[in-house]
């Protein structure tokens, strides 16, 4: 999650403008524990999310990406 704040910030983004999460697991036992720490980023509610477990997951746990949007001012 560090890192994609740190990728939003770059955008002039915060996980304020997130509007879509997708999550891939490479073990579903992870599920509650990830659920815990993410819902921890969001505590005024968290965006729409899809989380799958993923068999190809290679030297990582866990995938995130996200779809931020910031109407232009």
């Amino acid at each position: 999650m560090e890192n994609v704040i740190a990728v939003l910030a770059k955008a002039e983004c915060t996980l304020n403008d997130v509007a879509k999460v997708n999550v891939w697991l490479g073990d579903p036992r992870d599920f509650w524990t990830f659920n815990k720490v993410y819902a921890s980023y969001f505590p005024d509610g968290a965006p729409a999310r899809s989380t799958v477990r993923s068999q190809l997951m290679v030297d990582a746990k866990i995938e995130i990406d996200v779809t931020a949007y910031k109407p232009l001012k």
